[in-house]
């Protein structure tokens, strides 16, 4: 009797747990969890609800108060906040795919052999190639049009610089574009020699011809979307800052995640458009649950490695050469009074010292040390020593892509010299200005992995461990801020910080399950990191066929 009173005070007990316990969508339990909240704490389950984080902790508390159909055992395999791309180009890499990738060719005749066999299935009349990087061939001058002319005597081609600052036309496509040796245009350059044409575009000269192609239809950049998007999720991106969109693009962007068929979160940084400004002005940011139209994209110079960042003295590799702002200092000034009264970002593209220093005095004359108005120099490349104050004084916050650093300091010390290299590229100089800083890869002019970014930014070396004490390492970014600058300092960014970047209490759950621990893993290790799982919302969206 006594026996049986037990068994069924027991299953008593057992029921009124099971019913009191609370049902959500998902729990997954003894993983290693690093939430990248305020004190980076590590936690072990999570309960998601209605795509929320409901509660976070130890597995033995979360399964005794949730309950859920979906319930993952992790095995102790490590998850953080997905990854968020502070400065890309999703959308405009997404409508690339029509075009030849000459990304990694070694020499310009392995450009020209890419751009003949892609002529044969090229789906437009025009050629358009996109990627080259004369610094990664043994003959590092720009190439000429010598040879285009000669393959595509009746065909225009429109090759496209790696860094997007520089293009490489063929005769057909300059005649299109009625440009001759004479022809001036403001912010760009056309290069010459002997008065004759090279076919070498800079910065604004290359709208003259790239504004004659026409768009991909609408139907294959909503296929593309889709597509690239499949390909971030396998590297663990769950949201990206789109540097630069029109606004066409915006709305196929916002039809399609409406849709469901595109998932991935975007903050839209709108183009430096004089149409733009007053429209938007009137109605203000629109926000989503997905995407976020909260900002307008500028530029104020061009790249180090096609020489059109603007600096204070003359290249090192060209005398009496500065490069040059794309635009006047009066129209930044007028974009700033415009935009300074109202909820939108400034983000600017700066690269050279004197460019950062042109933008950071314009952003200074607007701003106080008393508003949070997170304007932002995107790259923030090289900084002259008397500058770094603005970011402090005026929060304004740099925005950097890592994997810049590792790319161009093979070069980046012939072309600006031994001096000015010791502030360039200076990640955690920056970051102390305000004490946090947002990552990101800038990709297609990288590439997309989050995992290269979070290397370069800690290591500061390439994939084959040069140089052997890594680059100006003073410079490196422990791994916390490599994490908090690819998640929650990315989110901070655009304003979205109560909403995700760190797993925690109420926020999106976005998050990804990796093959190894990246905080604690050896150096060599980190690019031979694999994403397992990515969710967004508590959906998951991406599984490794290799898990």
């Amino acid at each position: 009797m006594l026996k049986r009173s037990f068994l069924l005070l027991m299953t008593c007990a057992c029921l009124f747990s099971c019913q009191t316990k609370k049902r959500v969508t998902l729990i997954v339990h003894h993983a290693n969890i690093y939430t990248v909240d305020s004190i980076f704490s590590i936690a072990e389950a999570m309960a998601i609800q209605n795509g929320r984080i409901v509660a976070i902790g130890s597995s033995e508390t979360i399964l005794q108060k949730y309950s859920a159909d979906n319930v993952m055992d992790a095995a102790g395999q490590t998850i953080v906040p997905g990854f968020i791309d502070a400065h890309c180009h999703f959308t405009g890499f997404a409508t690339d795919r029509w075009k030849c990738d000459l990304v990694g060719t070694t020499s310009f005749a392995a450009v020209l052999a890419k751009i003949k066999a892609y002529s044969q299935t090229a789906p437009m009349h025009w050629i358009y190639g996109r990627g080259w990087d004369q610094n990664d061939w043994t003959d590092a001058t720009f190439p000429t049009k010598k040879e285009l002319d000669h393959l595509f005597p009746n065909r225009p081609v429109f090759l496209k610089r790696i860094d997007g600052h520089a293009a490489l036309v063929n005769q057909a496509a300059l005649d299109i574009a009625g440009i001759t040796p004479s022809t001036q245009v403001s912010g760009g350059a056309i290069e010459t020699q002997q008065h004759q044409l090279t076919g070498i575009l800079i910065d604004n000269a290359m709208d003259l011809v790239e504004s004659r192609i026409p768009p991909v239809p609408d139907s294959l950049a909503r296929l593309y979307y889709a597509a690239l998007q499949q390909e971030c999720f396998a590297e663990g991106l769950t949201g990206v800052h789109d540097c630069g969109v029109n606004e066409h693009t915006i709305q196929l962007v916002d039809e399609e995640q409406q849709a469901g068929r595109v998932k991935m979160k975007i903050f839209a940084l709108l183009s430096d458009s004089s149409q733009y400004y007053d429209r938007w002005i009137k109605k203000g940011p629109y926000k989503t649950d997905r995407l976020h139209v909260g900002g307008f994209k500028l530029y104020a110079d061009g790249a180090l490695g096609s020489r059109g960042a603007c600096l204070l003295k003359e290249y090192t590799d060209q005398k009496k050469w500065n490069g040059f702002l794309l635009s006047s200092v009066n129209h930044f000034k007028d974009v700033a009074q415009k935009l300074i009264s109202t909820d939108f970002q400034v983000c600017t593209h700066a690269i050279g010292d004197s460019g950062n220093r042109a933008i950071l005095n314009i952003y200074a004359s607007v701003l106080n040390d008393k508003m949070d108005k997170r304007w932002r120099i995107e790259h923030a490349q090289v900084i002259d020593p008397n500058d770094f104050y603005f970011f402090k004084t005026y929060k304004i916050i740099p925005s950097v892509q890592p994997t810049h650093a590792t790319s161009d300091m093979y070069w980046a010390e012939k072309r600006i010299g031994a001096s000015r290299i010791k502030t360039a590229y200076a990640y955690q100089q920056l970051l102390q200005q305000n004490g946090w800083m947002p990552l990101g890869t800038d990709f297609p002019v990288e590439a997309i992995s989050p995992f290269k970014t979070f290397y370069a930014a800690v290591v500061r070396k390439d994939a084959q461990g040069f140089p052997s004490n890594g680059f100006q390492t003073e410079n490196a970014l422990s791994r916390e801020q490599a994490l908090r600058g690819m998640t929650i300092w990315a989110a901070k960014a655009a304003f979205e910080e109560k909403e995700k970047g760190s797993l925690e209490n109420g926020k999106a759950a976005d998050f990804i399950i990796l093959d190894r621990d990246i905080i604690k893993c050896k150096e060599d290790q980190l690019l031979k990191t694999k994403v397992k799982y990515t969710y967004i919302n508590g959906e998951r969206v991406y599984e490794s066929v290799r898990h």
